[in-house]
C-alpha cells in the first residue's frame, strides 16, 4: 500500500471531518472557550526498553478522550490534556507492544517492548512478503542472535539455526565455504546447494567459482559482510520454492540487508577482537616411539637389510620428542572486525550506508583473510505513486591459502626430521633417508594468494498504477573478478624439483538481472488476494585463464615474471556462458484469515538443455486452515492460542550441471609428427538433444500451534520429495566411439520430519527464552541410470534401495595370531601371511579375501538426525546467549587415519601403534609394523562422526542510557563471546564438523583446514 496517498487521504479527510464538526457545534465551543479548565500539559519522552533508544513517531493518548500527539524526531512529546493529573495514558508504536499506565504529573519518560510476535509478522518469499500468519508454506526465519555470531560469512551463521538445514564446513581456511543441504540431497550429479537471494538477486554458490591455482577457493559469499544483514529467511518446501522453478529444487535462502529508516538518523559503530586456537592435536608418535616402530619394520623386512640403517637402543633414546610438526605450524590466530554505519532519512528518502573492514588470521601460519567492504542502501519515494530502491555492495577480499594436503604433511612427516638443517636452510632429507616434503618450508615459503573484487547491486522501481495494481522493475548485476598469484621457490622441496615454479590465473565472471512483475492486492469484506504475475531474464558469463612457467635462475620476483622461467608450461583459457528467462505467476487467497489458498506457476527456459526440451514448468498448490480465528475457538483460546494446519505439493527443478552439457564438443590433443609437438582437436563428447530438467516433486504436511498466548510454540512439518530425471553418465557401447553420455535416468527420494519450539520460559525483569529445533530425514535412491542396480566410483557405492553417501569398502575381523597362518591366512590379502596381519571378512563366500571381490557397505556419511538448541537470558542490561549443536548417526572417512595407521617406519604413524600387534603384545585390534604393506580401505577408518558442540556462547552488557548519555553515545553495550567451546565427539580427527567430498563421494575428511575455537571481545555505539 501506498503510504505517501493513503497520509495525504487522510489528512484531507481529517480536515473536513474537522470543518463540518466545527460548524455544527460552533456555539458549544464558544461556551466552552469562556469557560474555565485546566490546562495540564504533560511532556517527555518514549524509549526501546531494551536499547534506550528514543522512538519517534509513537503516539500518545489521553484513553477515553480524543486528546493525541506523537513524539517528535527526537522521541519527545507535548501533550495539552485539559484536565488535571492523574490520568489514563495509551502509548502504541508500530513494532512494539502497546503500554498503558497512569500519569500523575510531568515530564515522564515511558518505555516500550518490542512485540516479538509482531516483529516476527513479515516474511520475505518470491519476489514479496507475507505474514508469517498468511503463509500455506515451510519458511524458516533466522533470528537476529544467530546473525550476531562473529562469522566471516553468512552461510556458517546457518549451522543448527533452522530445522532441515545440516550446514558443513568443507574447510576451517579463513574465508572458506560450507556446504548446505536443505531437506537433503536430491542429485547425484547435478548441484545439491541451495539458491541464494540476496536483495533480489539470485546467486548459486556452489563453494568456488574459483580455484584455479590454489586448490582451496575462498567462499564467494564470503564477499558479504554479515554485519550488514537483516534478516535470513529460508524457503523449503516446493509451495515456497516452486516460484524459483528450475532453481529451487534444493531449497531457496532469502537475505535481506538493512535499511535506514525515516526520521531516525544514527551512527553505529561494531567491532571486535578474537583470538582463534586449535581444537585438538591428532595424536601421532613422538621421535622415539617412531624410531622403535621403524626398526619393528625393518626387522621383518629381509630384503630392507643392508639398505636402511637400523638405531641402536641408546640412539633410540637420545631422540626424545623429536620435532611437533602440529605445534610449528598452528598458532594462536588474531582476528578482528570493524562495521561503521551511518543511516537515517525522512519520509521521501531513507539511506544506510556502511563500511567494513575484517582481518582474519588463520590458525596455520602464512595463511589469512582480510575484507573491505562498502554497502548503500538507500529508499525513494519522490512521488505519491513511485518508489525506488537501491542495493549496492563493493567488496575486496584478499587471502593467503594453505597450500593443498598440507595438513596431511604435518602428520605423516616423521618426528625424528628437523625443521633446520645445521647449516641453517630448510631439511629436505630426514635421517632415515627418505624424502620429504618439509611442511614447516611449504608454509612459510610458498606463496598462495588470491584477491577477490566484487560488485553486486539491484535496483528497482515501483509505480502504482491504480489503487491496489503495482508494477515493479528490478535490474542487477553480479561482476566477480579473480585473480590467482602462486610460486613454488627452489629453496624448498617441491621447488627444488623444478628450480621454482610461478603460476598465474584469474576468473572474471559476470551477470545481469531484469525482473519485471505486476502486483495485484484486493481486500472486499472477508476476502483478500493478492495476484503476481512476471517476466524475468538473467544472463551469465565467464571467462578463466592460467599461465605458468618454471626452471627459474632466481626466487627473487616470484610469480611476477613468468618470462623468466625457461620452461614454459602451456597456458589454459575457457569461456562458458547461460541464458536463464522466465514466466511466473502466483495466487494468494484468504477467507476471513481462515482458509488460505496459494497457487504458483514458473516457466523456465534454460540454454543449458537440449534443443527440444530447453523450457521446464513448474506448478504448486498450498492450503492452509487458521484455525485459531475460528469463533468456536475461543472457548479454548486461554490454552492453545494458535493452531493451524498446512498442506502443499509441487514441483521444482535443478539446471546445475555446467555449461553445454547437451551438446556434441572437441577437445585439443597434442600429437608428436616428424619430431613436432601438433595440436589438433577431436571429439570428447555426444550430444544430447533430449537433455533436461531433473524434476522433484514434493509434498509437506505443517501444523503451527501455540500455547498461553504463544509463550510455547511448535512448528512440526513432514514432508515428501522425490526426484526424477537424474542428470547421470550412462555407460554408452564401445561402438558409439564414446564410453558415456549425459542423460535424465534415476531418480532420488527424501521424506522426513522437522519439529521447531519456541518458549518463553520466564518474562518481567528477567526473560529467558529458548528455541530449539530437531530435524530427521531419510534418503533413498529409487533408481539408476539404463536398467542399472549400482554405481561404484572409488570407496563409495550408489545402490537402489540405499541411500546416497555409502561407504564401500572390505569389513575387518581382528588379527592373525601366532599358529593362525594355515587356518587363517587366507583372509589377510597376502601371499605370504604373518602374525599380526589384519584379517578381513570373505564377503562373497568363495573361502578368501581379495580386496576387489570381498567388500560391503561399511558406513552412510548422512546423519540419523540434525538439532539446535539457543537459550537467552536478559537481566538489568545483561544479556546472555548459550548456542548447542549437533548431528547424530552419521559417519566420517578419516583418510588421515587411514595414513597414519600404515606402520611403514617411513612416515609418521597414530599413536594407536603403541598397542600394535607383536609377539609380546598380541593385540586384537592394531596391526603390526611393516615395511611396505598393501593398504586396504576397511571399515577401520570409517568413524563415528556424531558430536554435540557448545557452538556459541555471547554475554552482552548494555550499559545504562543515563551513563552513556554522558559519554556522548545514544546506547552502549560490551561482549565476549567464543564459538566452538567445547565439542563431545568420538570423533578422532580434528573436527567432526568439517568434511568435503562430491555428491558421490560426501563425508571425507582428507586433511582438511580444521575449524579453530576462538573467543572474542566486542563492543556495539550508537551515537
Amino acid at each position: 500500500m501506498d503510504l505517501y496517498f493513503h497520509a495525504n487521504f487522510f489528512i484531507k479527510r481529517r480536515f473536513l471531518l474537522t470543518l463540518v464538526f466545527t460548524l455544527l457545534f460552533l456555539p458549544f465551543i464558544v461556551r466552552a472557550q469562556i469557560t474555565p479548565t485546566v490546562n495540564s500539559r504533560l511532556n517527555g519522552k518514549i524509549i526501546d526498553a531494551q536499547t534506550k533508544e528514543r522512538l519517534p513517531g509513537a503516539t500518545i493518548a489521553i484513553k477515553g478522550v480524543t486528546n493525541s500527539t506523537t513524539t517528535d524526531a527526537k522521541g519527545e512529546f507535548t501533550l495539552v490534556s485539559g484536565q488535571p493529573f492523574p490520568y489514563t495514558v495509551v502509548v502504541t508504536y508500530i513494532g512494539y507492544l502497546p503500554k498503558e499506565l497512569v500519569i500523575d504529573g510531568s515530564p515522564v519518560t515511558i518505555s516500550l517492548d518490542i512485540d516479538t510476535k509482531q516483529l516476527n509478522d513479515v516474511v520475505v518469499v518470491g519476489y514479496g512478503t507475507q505474514k508469517r500468519a498468511d503463509i500455506t508454506g515451510s519458511v524458516s526465519s533466522i533470528g537476529k542472535t544467530a546473525l550476531q555470531q562473529p562469522v566471516t560469512s553468512f552461510d556458517q551463521a546457518l549451522k543448527g539455526a533452522a530445522p532441515g538445514v545440516q550446514v558443513t564446513q568443507t574447510t576451517g581456511q579463513p574465508g572458506g565455504g560450507v556446504s548446505i543441504r536443505i531437506r537433503g540431497g536430491s542429485s547425484i550429479q547435478g548441484g545439491n546447494e541451495p539458491l541464494y537471494v540476496i536483495d533480489g538477486f539470485p546467486i548459486y554458490n556452489a563453494g568456488s567459482t574459483a580455484g584455479t591455482l590454489s586448490g582451496t577457493p575462498v567462499n564467494p559469499l564470503s564477499s558479504i559482510n554479515p554485519g550488514d544483514i537483516e534478516s535470513i529467511d529460508i524457503l523449503k518446501d516446493a509451495s515456497a520454492t516452486a516460484i524459483y522453478g528450475s532453481r529451487g529444487a534444493n531449497g531457496v535462502v532469502i537475505v535481506t540487508t538493512k535499511k535506514g529508516k525515516a526520521d531516525r538518523s544514527s551512527v553505529t559503530y561494531e567491532g571486535n577482537y578474537g583470538v582463534q586456537t586449535l581444537r585438538k592435536k591428532v595424536d601421532v608418535l613422538n621421535a622415539h616411539d617412531f624410531a622403535i616402530l621403524r626398526n619393528d619394520a625393518l626387522y621383518d623386512a629381509t630384503p630392507a637389510k643392508g639398505r636402511f640403517q637400523y638405531l641402536t637402543q641408546q640412539q633410540i633414546d637420545q631422540l626424545g620428542d623429536g620435532t611437533d610438526w602440529q605445534g610449528s605450524a598452528f598458532r594462536n590466530a588474531p582476528t578482528q572486525n570493524h562495521q561503521l554505519t551511518v543511516s537515517g532519512g525522512s519520509a521521501k528518502v531513507r539511506y544506510l550506508i556502511s563500511g567494513n573492514y575484517q582481518d582474519q588470521k588463520g590458525i596455520i601460519r602464512n595463511t589469512d583473510f582480510k575484507r573491505y567492504g562498502l554497502r548503500a542502501n538507500v529508499d525513494a519515494h519522490p512521488f505519491e505513486r513511485l518508489k525506488i530502491s537501491t542495493a549496492l555492495t563493493l567488496s575486496k577480499a584478499d587471502a593467503n591459502i594453505a597450500p593443498n594436503g598440507i595438513v596431511n604433511s604435518l602428520l605423516i612427516m616423521p618426528p625424528t626430521a628437523t625443521i633446520y638443517d645445521p647449516n641453517g636452510g630448510y631439511t629436505l632429507r630426514n635421517p632415515f633417508e627418505n624424502i620429504f616434503a618439509n611442511p614447516i618450508a611449504t608454509i612459510n615459503e610458498q606463496i598462495n594468494k588470491s584477491t577477490t573484487n566484487r560488485v553486486l547491486g539491484t535496483t528497482f522501481a515501483e509505480y502504482k498504477i491504480i489503487e491496489g495494481l503495482n508494477l515493479k522493475v528490478l535490474f542487477g548485476a553480479d561482476v566477480n573478478t579473480i585473480s590467482e598469484k602462486k610460486y613454488i621457490p627452489n629453496s624448498i622441496y617441491e621447488g627444488s624439483l623444478t628450480r621454482g615454479q610461478a603460476g598465474r590465473g584469474s576468473l572474471e565472471s559476470y551477470s545481469w538481472l531484469n525482473e519485471n512483475t505486476l502486483t495485484y492486492d484486493k481486500n472486499w469484506g472477508d476476502h483478500t488476494i493478492n495476484v503476481l504475475g512476471g517476466f524475468t531474464q538473467q544472463s551469465f558469463s565467464r571467462e578463466n585463464f592460467t599461465a605458468s612457467s618454471q626452471n627459474f635462475v632466481t626466487d627473487e620476483l616470484g610469480y611476477n615474471s613468468l618470462q623468466g622461467g625457461s620452461t614454459l608450461i602451456a597456458p589454459t583459457s575457457d569461456a562458458t556462458r547461460w541464458d536463464l528467462q522466465s514466466y511466473l505467476g502466483r495466487v494468494n487467497y484468504n477467507y476471513n484469515r481462515r482458509y488460505y489458498l496459494t497457487a504458483s506457476l514458473r516457466a523456465d527456459g534454460s540454454s543449458r538443455f537440449g534443443k527440444g526440451n530447453k523450457w521446464g514448468y513448474f506448478p504448486s498448490a498450498a492450503a492452509s486452515w487458521n484455525i485459531g480465528n475460528e469463533p468456536f475457538f475461543e472457548n479454548i483460546s486461554k490454552t492453545v492460542s494458535d493452531l493451524k494446519f498446512r498442506l502443499s505439493y509441487g514441483k521444482t527443478g535443478n539446471l546445475e550441471i555446467g555449461e553445454y552439457q547437451s551438446l556434441a564438443t572437441l577437445a585439443t590433443y597434442s600429437y608428436l609428427f616428424g619430431g613436432n609437438m601438433i595440436t589438433g582437436f577431436a571429439p570428447n563428447r555426444i550430444g544430447n538433444d533430449r537433455l533436461s530438467w531433473e524434476k522433484t516433486d514434493q509434498y509437506n504436511a505443517g501444523l503451527d500451534i501455540g500455547f498461553f498466548d504463544n509463550r510455547l510454540q511448535l512448528n512440526i512439518d513432514a514432508y515428501y520429495k522425490k526426484t526424477t530425471n537424474l542428470l547421470l553418465n550412462v555407460q554408452l557401447p564401445w561402438t558409439s566411439g564414446f564410453d558415456s553420455s549425459l542423460q535424465n535416468f534415476g531418480s532420488v527420494e527424501n521424506k522426513g520430519l522437522e519439529l521447531a519450539v519456541s518458549s518463553q520460559n520466564f518474562t518481567g525483569a528477567f526473560k529467558w527464552n529458548t528455541q530449539f529445533n530437531i530435524s530427521f530425514n531419510r534418503n533413498k535412491v529409487l533408481a539408476l541410470g539404463n536398467g542399472a542396480n549400482t554405481y561404484i566410483t572409488g570407496n563409495y557405492i550408489i545402490q537402489v534401495g540405499q541411500p546416497l553417501g555409502n561407504f564401500f569398502g572390505s569389513v575387518t575381523n581382528g588379527i592373525l595370531q601366532t599358529g593362525e597362518e594355515a587356518s587363517k591366512g587366507k583372509y589377510t590379502g597376502s601371499a605370504t601371511p604373518k602374525p599380526g596381519d589384519r584379517l578381513y571378512k570373505d564377503i562373497n563366500g568363495d573361502g578368501t579375501f581379495t580386496t576387489a571381490a570381498d567388500k560391503a557397505i561399511i558406513g552412510n556419511a548422512q546423519p540419523d538426525f540434525l538439532a539446535g538448541l539457543t537459550n537467552t537470558f536478559s537481566y538489568k542490561g545483561f544479556d546472555l546467549l548459550i548456542f548447542l549443536q549437533g548431528a547424530y548417526g552419521n559417519q566420517i572417512l578419516n583418510t588421515n587415519r587411514q595414513n597414519l595407521e600404515l606402520f611403514t617406519g617411513q612416515q609418521n604413524a597414530a599413536a594407536s601403534a603403541l598397542d600394535r600387534w607383536t609377539p609380546a603384545n598380541p593385540s586384537q585390534t592394531i596391526p603390526r609394523a611393516k615395511l611396505d604393506p598393501a593398504p586396504v580401505f576397511s571399515d577401520r577408518f570409517i568413524e563415528d562422526g556424531s558430536f554435540l558442540r557448545l557452538k556459541n556462547v555471547n554475554l552482552t552488557y548494555n550499559l545504562p542510557r543515563t551513563f552513556a548519555a554522558k559519554i556522548g553515545l545514544s546506547n552502549a553495550s560490551i561482549y565476549v563471546s567464543g564459538q566452538n567451546l567445547i565439542t563431545w565427539t568420538k570423533y578422532t580427527g580434528f573436527d567432526p564438523e568439517v568434511t568435503s567430498g562430491s555428491n558421490v563421494s560426501p563425508g571425507t575428511d582428507a586433511g582438511i583446514y580444521p575449524v579453530a575455537k576462538s573467543y572474542f571481545v566486542g563492543v556495539r555505539l550508537g551515537f
